[in-house]
């Protein structure tokens, strides 16, 4: 089976692109949504209690919030982090491919390069867009945001330049005539 990864920064426009991908037959496994389904879990909850303390918890509901602050602060938090969720998201999606019919499946993540994920894929395909236009998109889509808090999350991201620099392939997503048209 042939594995692609389709990654890129925030605001990239991964979905659309992956979106394609499904209408030619291509099965998307989208790494970032079942990342969030371990955090419904009552187990991978006591991992991120046991790991990080109660203080990230309001009573027993995880805070995202608090989550966020002690990992996005602190490189060696978030690598610990990473090393619950990653690994158990990575067997999830061999699980996924062992029951598809394709002879290509495509994982899209936010974050093949910063998870050390490499070595599980064929070919790695980067979403790309200016950087503006990422700010836009993010934007419209999470209204409760400002701009300064969206180019604080890409901040935290590795650089997309890094990310299309290291690729096999880079598609820009660019302004659409739908998106131009709407301003």
């Amino acid at each position: 089976m042939y594995k692609i990864a389709l990654t890129g920064g925030i605001g990239t426009g991964k979905t659309y692109l992956s979106r394609h991908f499904i209408e030619m037959g291509i099965p998307v496994y989208y790494a970032d949504d079942e990342a969030k389904k371990l955090y419904q879990t009552p187990e991978f909850l006591q991992q991120i209690r046991d790991a990080f303390g109660a203080d990230v918890f309001d009573g027993q509901k995880l805070n995202f919030k608090k989550l966020a602050a002690k990992v996005f602060d602190d490189p060696a938090e978030l690598q610990k982090l990473n090393q619950l969720v990653h690994p158990t998201v990575m067997r999830q999606f061999e699980q996924w491919c062992e029951q598809q019919d394709s002879p290509t499946v495509m994982m899209e993540s936010a974050v093949v390069f910063e998870g050390g994920l490499t070595s599980y894929f064929d070919k790695i395909i980067v979403a790309d867009a200016p950087l503006e236009l990422r700010i836009k998109r993010v934007l419209a889509r999470n209204p409760e945001m400002t701009r300064s808090e969206v180019l604080q999350r890409m901040s935290r991201q590795w650089p997309q330049e890094e990310k299309c620099r290291r690729a096999d392939l880079v598609v820009c997503t660019g302004e659409t005539y739908a998106e131009s048209n709407n301003r």
